[in-house]
């Protein structure tokens, strides 16, 4: 077997024995609590580390350790701090447990476990909480890590990695026990999963609670996710929580907070118009990492295949008049055109032509060069510039990336994709949210065309501005807002803020808050008034999301004005993070335990816990190798680990260090991923093959090429075209008529380039319009109504 990584002499796994995880969903926010259990099997004492991923956006508010039958609860310290007081409890041999967020990306945490007796148990208690992302079909997703990618560190980088040490997630020797308990003021319509669950069970008649489990013998090779539906979903709220009663008034934890989530509704009268402008640049990653399998459920689809035919869809939605462009990256970047050029039959076909032939062969995954070409172009004057980012989002330099995009969010809008398992949360959810875009996650048997093109819809809304946010309160009470201002609206999606309440009001009495902004010249206003009276039994989840929220916008500033400030920020973020009990990037939760006095004898050796991979992982011991392994591991079969690689993994399968502070010295670790080479292609999807016929213009011709694509030959589809009608207008009808009544399913992924064929065809001013649609339905074997074709 094909072991990587640190082992113990006797070749087994290191000590992690089993998790279990509790999910309680109320509404739109989760609670998670994970209880790891780990086992000292040797016959010395261990320290293990653990690198493991959690949401890029998750609060971190407990953490504990069991050990027998004593209980140590970690407390939050600044970071160095934390850290030393670890070192020298196992100096002094006693037990100790550091839990800490990486510095390059608050998605990645590593857990030390210090000082664990031959042949004692403990047990980890880990506690977070989490906003629900909403997705394009209005499910809200909640996802559970498995697998950490490790992150490509850019050349030159100064930026230190995360020691990860990582097996093919088929080796991970761990279980995974899963439950979910999910309640919402309105009726749960389902839960959905793409690893197996026992049957949904509702504990109330309402069906507005209920619980889940995952199907016994899953293995956690891969990340859980759940996407759950509500009844009217796009209900605003409002949850007030009442503070800690042993906090001071006047601070965060003491005062109560409000949680608004809004879903402004846009004029119909603006939303019947598509936008006709702007600038699309779309940002392909062609990393070694794209050109594995894109499905569980298929094999032989690559995601630089699925993000092939995605651009294929994009290029034929765009509206004429537009511009684009289309970058592509690795360990170097390309693009399509020197410069965005204007949207034309001729541009379309030659960057199809281009988009044809990437394969997934440029090497790592550094996205920071290109980001920084394309916001060196001028921006086109009347033309809005929309950034598209397709990533497997394996980046190291995650917030210097972040800290980019913020720089340059007044000049774009930026719509984000992770693809497959091990996306980085931090990085996709955070190019969206500083760009004032829209993120998505492809994973499963998820269609990437589907959530594309809702990201296009979104793209093409016209751009929101002039946002404010107003509040009325009763007299006597006051409003901090803690979240960052709302920056983007789109049609039908939530915005949420968080704000500290001070002040005496009565428990009967309302608030208000007003969210007014301009949308194509009109003024518009979205209102909610909520009840000041605190929700029962919410513990403090909104209070240590809204000190979660103030932490990362504190976070993001100090990076801002890196050195030109006098720490001032970082220790706000140092206060409020110790206040709040909530994690950051500049603490650390620290737990001792103190309690028997007893010495634990010999030489502590560390242990890396091996996580779960998908592809190049840190610490590989090369050896044979099946391609479809080799492929998981970012090479193509015959390639050779680079030295780099090999350097990487004799670092990791070095004796433990002696030395405390060496062991935990950050050396900063470059690897190339390999080229991959491009598997034999499935066969043409119909749909795309009807697709890519479409002209620039929206319109299709009469050829043989069309005539295959509906399954007919070049005389079945000429003979019954009617004599006044141009060869053109016919292509076109039959095309949409086909799209209506074979693709319904996916209509989310065609209705905008049949828009835009309905349009081309209104300005033809054909005749006998109804005689084609009924020659059209004859010859396809459908009955499709004119009405429905939009003609």
């Amino acid at each position: 077997m094909n072991r990587c990584g640190l082992l113990t002499p006797e070749k087994t796994p290191v000590p992690l024995k089993s998790i279990d995880v509790e999910l309680e969903v109320r509404d739109h926010v989760a609670t998670v609590v994970s209880t790891l259990n780990y086992e000292n099997k040797e016959d010395k004492p261990l320290e293990a580390v653990f690198v493991f991923p959690l949401p890029g956006d998750a609060a971190v508010c407990h953490f504990s350790a069991k050990i027998g039958q004593t209980e140590i609860v970690a407390e939050v310290k600044e970071k160095q701090q934390a850290r030393e007081e670890y070192d020298d409890a196992l100096s002094s041999g006693q037990q100790a447990f550091l839990l800490e967020e990486s510095d390059q990306s608050p998605d990645i945490f590593s857990l030390s476990v210090g000082s664990l007796p031959p042949g004692e148990s403990a047990s980890i208690r880990l506690e977070y909480v989490t906003e629900l992302a909403v997705q394009a079909d209005d499910g809200l997703r909640f996802c559970l890590p498995a697998v950490l990618n490790p992150r490509y560190q850019p050349h030159g980088s100064e930026a230190a990695s995360v020691q990860v040490t990582s097996v093919p997630a088929s080796l991970v020797s761990y279980s995974l026990s899963f439950s979910a308990r999910v309640s919402s003021p309105r009726p749960i319509t389902k839960v959905e999963s793409s690893s197996s669950l026992d049957p949904l069970q509702y504990v109330n008649t309402e069906q507005t609670q209920a619980m889940v489990r995952l199907a016994a013998g899953h293995k956690f090779d891969r990340d859980v996710e759940l996407l759950i539906y509500y009844k009217d979903a796009h209900q605003p709220t409002a949850v007030v929580e009442a503070g800690r009663a042993s906090a001071k008034p006047g601070t965060l934890m003491g005062d109560p907070v409000v949680m608004v989530s809004l879903y402004p509704e846009f004029p119909q009268a603006v939303m019947s118009t598509v936008a006709s402008r702007g600038e699309f640049v779309f940002l392909l990653d062609r990393s070694g990492s794209m050109g594995c399998a894109a499905r569980n459920s298929d094999q032989q689809e690559t995601r630089i295949g699925n993000a092939r035919d995605t651009l294929l869809l994009l290029l034929k939605s765009l509206p004429m008049g537009c511009y684009f462009n289309i970058y592509s990256f690795g360990s170097s970047y390309e693009h399509v055109f020197l410069k965005s050029v204007e949207y034309s039959e001729t541009t379309m076909e030659e960057a199809l032509k281009k988009v044809g032939e990437m394969g997934a062969n440029l090497g790592g995954t550094e996205i920071l060069r290109p980001l920084q070409h394309i916001y060196s172009q001028s921006c086109i004057p009347n033309q809005p510039r929309q950034l598209f980012v397709f990533t497997d989002g394996q980046v190291g330099n995650t917030k210097e990336v972040l800290n980019l995009v913020k720089k340059n969010s007044s000049s774009h809008r930026c719509f984000s994709f992770g693809i497959g398992e091990g996306a980085s949360s931090a990085l996709i959810n955070g190019l969206a949210t500083e760009g004032g875009g829209h993120a998505q996650f492809i994973t499963g048997t998820d269609r990437m065309q589907t959530k594309v093109m809702q990201s296009l819809r979104f793209a093409l809304q016209p751009a929101v501005e002039n946002i404010s946010v107003t509040w009325d309160l009763p007299k006597g009470a006051s409003v901090t807002v803690l979240s960052p201002p709302i920056t983007s609206i789109f049609q039908g999606q939530r915005s949420l803020v968080y704000a500290q309440l001070s002040g005496q009001s009565s428990e009967a009495a309302e608030g208000c808050v007003t969210v007014k902004y301009s949308l194509a010249g009109h003024l518009s206003q979205n209102q909610l008034h909520f009840s000041l009276k605190p929700a029962e039994d919410t513990g403090l989840t909104v209070h240590r999301l809204g000190a979660r929220t103030l932490i990362r916008s504190l976070e993001m500033e100090e990076r801002e004005h890196q050195g030109q400030q006098d720490g001032g920020v970082k220790e706000k973020v140092v206060e409020l993070s110790v206040q709040s009990g909530v994690s950051s990037s500049f603490t650390a939760f620290v737990a001792v335990n103190k309690s028997d006095g007893n010495v634990i004898q010999g030489p502590l050796v560390r242990r890396d816990v091996p996580t779960g991979m998908m592809f190049r992982a840190h610490g590989i011991a090369f050896g044979q190798s099946s391609p479809q392994m080799m492929c998981a591991m970012g090479f193509s079969a015959p390639a050779m680990p680079s030295p780099e690689m090999m350097q990487c993994a004799m670092v990791f399968s070095a004796p433990a260090m002696p030395k405390r502070k060496m062991i935990r010295g950050r050396a900063s670790l470059h690897y190339d991923l390999a080229d991959t080479q491009l598997p034999k292609q499935p066969p043409r999807d119909p749909l795309l093959q009807l697709v890519s016929l479409q002209k620039a213009s929206g319109c299709w011709l009469l050829d043989p090429a069309l005539a295959a694509a509906l399954g007919k030959s070049s005389e079945e589809v000429e003979k019954p075209k009617p004599a006044a009608v141009n060869k053109e207008v016919w292509a076109t009808i039959l095309a949409l008529i086909w799209l209506h009544a074979f693709k319904t399913d996916a209509k989310d992924e065609w209705e905008l380039l049949a828009m835009k064929a309905v349009s081309w065809f209104h300005a033809q001013n054909a005749p006998c319009v109804t005689e084609c649609v009924e020659a059209g339905n004859a010859l396809l074997g459908c009955k499709v109504q004119k009405d429905a074709l939009g003609l």
